[in-house]
């Protein structure tokens, strides 16, 4: 377990380790930076830097954990990367159920590879699973995910690089709208965020803002038009 500063999780929790990109979004990963980092610094699981690599001895992890938490699910990779084998996909979710003392929040890029398995997938109730969109250019992925059978669906709209008007927030049922940060961070506009807030509160969807962002991110906060932003779904 890992314990996290990730505002919307409590800890961590890395079957998996590695990505590449795919979208506008993976420009500036952050998870790609701390695996270089870690790879310096000797870490058995990151001597391959960012490949993609499936950890066996990490899989039953959770089911060690007695104190119920939040798990962010693969914070340094995309469990539904192309290079993750459809088997060991099955065994965290089999993990994850066996672990229902936790709530897990699995997030992912590839939402077509999501759909595509999602029938051959049990999915227990205490999975949240959720698709990143960074600009209206991706929304697509938001019906990918709704035709799963994950009993929470999240969007995590993060980095927000642009507005996105409309979104169709049927079955959604958790709304995260984050600024990208560390070095060369593209800036989010104020109205971009307001807009998809007022969108969540028309659509009754819970909204949670996590960050405006930027190179100093702890400094510019989490404040939107006076107020913090911290809803979750009531699950």
């Amino acid at each position: 377990m890992a314990k996290s500063t990730i505002e919307w999780t409590e800890s961590t929790w890395n079957p998996v380790t590695g990505c590449s990109k795919i979208s506008t979004g993976c420009k500036h990963c952050y998870a790609e930076r701390m695996a270089r980092r870690l790879q310096a610094m000797g870490q058995a699981n990151y001597v391959d830097g960012f490949e993609v690599r499936c950890h066996e001895e990490t899989l039953e992890v959770p089911l060690r954990w007695r104190k119920p938490q939040m798990v962010f699910v693969n914070s340094m990779s995309d469990l539904f990367h192309e290079e993750v084998p459809f088997e060991f996909i099955r065994r965290v979710f089999d993990v994850m159920a066996r672990a229902d003392q936790h709530r897990f929040q699995v997030l992912t890029k590839r939402a077509e590879r999501l759909e595509e398995l999602a029938l051959r997938l049990s999915w227990p109730p205490n999975v949240w699973m959720g698709v990143s969109v960074e600009t209206d250019r991706f929304t697509r992925r938001i019906d990918h995910l709704r035709n799963t059978g994950a009993a929470v669906k999240f969007l995590s709209l993060e980095p927000l690089l642009g507005a996105i008007p409309e979104i169709d927030l049927a079955d959604i049922d958790w709304v995260i709208v984050g600024g990208e940060s560390g070095p060369g961070a593209r800036p989010m506009q104020e109205e971009w965020v307001a807009d998809i807030r007022d969108q969540c509160r028309k659509a009754a969807v819970p909204f949670f803002f996590k960050q405006w962002g930027g190179v100093h991110k702890k400094k510019a906060g989490r404040v939107l038009q006076g107020r913090t932003w911290s809803q979750m779904p009531q699950i």
